[in-house]
């Protein structure tokens, strides 16, 4: 007879098998899953310009690991 530990030890295993059968996500389907919603900018254009001014004076020190420095005026 099988004890209850083993068939507990199997549903587990077969809980974590089944698990691991899950459908890969296809590059046309990675739409869905990049929503606007997802994100943490409210403002995406504001953000992306904070973050070129912040490169631009903080690139001398490697604070975002871009080259460069200086103003930003490009």
């Amino acid at each position: 007879m099988i004890s209850a530990t083993a068939t507990r030890l199997g549903l587990v295993l077969l809980a974590f098998s089944l698990c691991a059968c899950t459908p890969w996500v296809k590059p046309y389907e990675r739409q869905h899953l990049a929503d606007e919603v997802m994100s943490f900018d409210r403002d995406p254009i504001a953000s992306g310009y904070l973050n070129h001014v912040y490169e631009a004076r903080e690139a001398s020190r490697g604070a975002e690991g871009s080259g460069g420095g200086g103003c930003g005026c490009n």
